[in-house]
């Protein structure tokens, strides 16, 4: 493109522009760019002057013009920025600037996520819309010039075209510049299936212009005798589109039908409608194929009425239908809105309905002002798309979103828990920086960690992320449990100890679980944590030990038979304990030791001495401070009670024959209890008087002899 061309455009849409300007950026474009070539050998001077036709195209003000013949000047190290800045203005040296940041982005990924966090980036760092308008119209003049390009080359730029730019030029709602990318991209990344649709159409491309015709003659027929004012056209769909409509539906290009779609341009509101309805009487409409977008537009302020109907021989097509003011909206999206109209020697205020039409881009743009001369509209219009979000890069160049205001410990914590959980610090584009670091647009964080180093509750005040609060607050909470669990451990140990009990042989056992489940706590640890926490006293634990109850009923029912008859002596009952005479003492019931098995004294406060056997598991828990040593003094002739278990065949009898038996040993029976067991077995329980181990092992062995008897225990073993 010749520069009087580009000049006679801008003037066309804008004849007050500042076209000395122009000529002054040609100028100095001419130098910066002199000797230098592009790869097919052509000037590099045509490059940035076919951008900045585009731009015109567009319709943008002086300053975007002035951006697109310099836009390659930073990058290239040709120029600096102090110098864009003292020639141009702020404006143009930040257009140039947020070309060149986003010109230096690393695309190189196949996810779309990561795509779409691309397209934010962009966006983030685009102070001026006017940097993203400059870098599509750069990027659709390569696309048209990458003939000249190798064929890796060209397959990266259109990959990247489709996955970042093209969608951008949506976002934005330009949409010729969409289609345009969209069918250039296409056609390098699948030059065969790109050939079959172009060729498809091409051989059928007579019969589509006749079809067209008769559409448009039809509709332009009954619009006049409806009185309704407009235009007609028609027109195939573009390639790409085709192209993923038969992959979608898993097509082929014969069985595509609705290739051709219909564009009615009225003059208001009313007549879309009034259209619509034209639509609908002259052809059948396919259910669920209208969709309204002017009630509800797009995201972009795109708006138009969507019907597909069966036309004429059957055949199936698309219809919009739209003002003239929403075609322009459709076509320029947010060029649009740099359109101008004359007004005589000023330029007026924006009318309420331009006001609302443009309402979405106070929102895309940080805008408060009605139509203004370009430059001052530029100049202050910013486009902050994605104000509450930042994009950073990881070394491995990969993108990630986060809320403004994040730090690198969100950052880390993204990464992993743990990674988050040791970070001591980050660097930043190579430069180390402190957690308070707020991170920006562009970024590239490296999480610098230390095995040993740990979260801290003053992280909460800087990290901005819900998964980084979370992370922090569990792993504070799991340390405070910690130390509340240990410091449960060393008040139990002490309560225990001054009760008599020691508190190692109850940590593991079943006893302290079922006091936990008492407590409704699922395990120990959550015991000793309320503990820690003085929600449960030690007291209290002890007092719902199952042991600890069992020995105090069992005492409470000695000390009222106490109140009938002497306590026994050592003497007595046959022990002697050691450098003791005439101590009270008593048999443990727990386990009802006999003389010849190892026994053990447990001083009981005020109860005297309580003998057990030496294995009975609740000596074992006992204090050993609390032990003392006493022995048998045998020879008195002394009978003691024990517990046995019989399991014997349930046979009628056969209580009657273990009886004989004892009987025939001297064993008096003092209690016995028979349970069924299974189908054909018993359980019987009996307390016998033994006078010493001997006595009860002939006692045992002559049982287990009987026939029909299947085991003969002592209980308490």
């Amino acid at each position: 493109m010749r520069f009087f061309e580009i000049v006679d455009s801008v003037l066309s849409y804008y004849p007050k522009a500042d076209i000395l300007l122009l000529e002054k950026a040609y100028v100095f474009a001419g130098k910066v760019y002199r000797g230098k070539t592009r790869l097919a050998g052509e000037p590099y001077l045509d490059h940035p002057l076919d951008v900045a036709g585009i731009l015109a195209t567009m319709r943008l003000d002086e300053e975007s013009i002035v951006a697109g013949l310099l836009h390659d000047a930073l990058e290239e190290g040709l120029v600096d920025l102090e110098e864009i800045r003292e020639e141009f203005g702020p404006g143009v040296a930040r257009v140039v600037e947020g070309v060149a940041k986003v010109t230096r982005l690393d695309f190189s990924t196949g996810k779309e996520q990561q795509a779409e966090y691309v397209r934010k980036m962009i966006l983030a760092l685009s102070p001026d819309v006017r940097v993203v308008l400059v870098k599509l119209a750069d990027r659709l003049h390569d696309m048209r010039s990458f003939q000249h390009r190798c064929s890796k080359a060209q397959q990266n730029l259109s990959r990247e075209t489709l996955d970042i730019y093209s969608p951008l030029a949506a976002r934005l709602g330009i949409d010729w510049i969409k289609l345009e990318l969209e069918n250039l991209a296409f056609k390098c990344l699948e030059p065969e299936e790109y050939g079959e649709i172009f060729q498809g159409l091409a051989r059928t491309e007579e019969d589509r212009r006749r079809y067209i015709e008769e559409v448009k003659g039809i509709l332009m027929a009954q619009m006049q005798d409806h009185d309704l004012q407009g235009r007609v056209s028609g027109r195939s769909k573009h390639l790409y589109s085709i192209y993923l409509k038969m992959k979608r539906q898993n097509l082929d290009l014969q069985r595509i039908y609705d290739v051709i779609a219909f564009r009615i341009i009225v003059d208001s509101l009313k007549a879309c409608y009034e259209a619509l309805a034209l639509v609908h009487t002259l052809w059948e409409p396919v259910p669920g194929r209208f969709k309204d977008y002017i009630v509800k537009p797009k995201s972009n302020m795109y708006q138009s009425l969507h019907t597909t109907v069966i036309g004429p021989h059957g055949e199936k097509m698309e219809v919009q239908i739209r003002t003239a003011e929403m075609d322009r909206i459709a076509n320029e999206g947010i060029a649009a809105h740099w359109l101008y109209k004359q007004r005589g020697d000023s330029e007026k205020k924006a009318t309420e309905e331009e006001t609302q039409r443009f309402s979405w881009l106070r929102e895309l743009l940080e805008w408060n002002g009605d139509w203004r001369d370009p430059r001052t509209v530029a100049l202050e219009d910013k486009a902050e798309l994605y104000p509450n979000e930042v994009y950073v890069f990881t070394p491995r160049r990969e993108v990630k979103s986060f809320p403004r205001g994040a730090t690198p410990l969100d950052f880390a914590y993204d990464v992993h828990s743990e990674v988050g959980h040791r970070c001591v610090g980050a660097r930043v584009n190579g430069k180390i920086v402190p957690l308070r670091y707020e991170l920006q647009n562009g970024d590239t964080v490296e999480v610098l960690t230390a095995p040993n180093h740990h979260p801290s509750k003053d992280w909460l005040k800087i990290v901005k992320t819900s998964k980084a609060v979370q992370r922090i607050r569990h792993w504070i909470k799991a340390e405070e449990r910690e130390r509340s669990v240990a410091l449960g451990r060393e008040i139990c140990e002490r309560e225990f100890r001054k009760k008599g009990l020691n508190f190692n042989n109850y940590i593991n056992s079943q006893e302290l679980l079922e006091v936990a489940r008492a407590f409704s706590l699922k395990t120990v640890d959550d015991l000793l944590a309320n503990v820690g926490y003085s929600k449960i006293s030690p007291v209290q634990m002890i007092g719902r030990l199952p042991s600890v109850i069992q020995e105090q009923e069992v005492e409470k029912k000695e000390e009222s038979l106490a109140l009938e008859k002497r306590k026994p002596t050592a003497q007595d009952d046959g022990i002697k304990v050691h450098g003791i005479d005439d101590v009270m003492l008593r048999m443990a019931h727990c386990c009802n030791p006999v003389p010849g098995e190892p026994i053990v004294g447990y001083i009981t406060r005020g109860r005297g001495i309580t003998v057990h056997r030496l294995s009975c598991r609740n000596i074992v828990r006992g204090d050993a401070e609390r032990k003392i040593d006493v022995q048998w003094d045998s020879g008195d002739g002394k009978v003691y009670p024990v517990d046995i278990r019989v399991i014997y065949s349930g046979n009628k009898g056969m209580l009657a024959t273990l009886n004989g038996i004892l009987g025939q040993l001297d064993v008096r029976v003092l209690d016995l209890q028979v349970d069924s067991q299974g189908k054909d077995n018993s359980v019987c329980r009996m307390r016998i008087e033994v006078k010493d181990t001997q006595h009860l092992q002939r006692v045992m062995s002559t049982l287990r002899g009987e026939k029909g008897v299947y085991r003969v225990q002592r209980n308490m073993e």
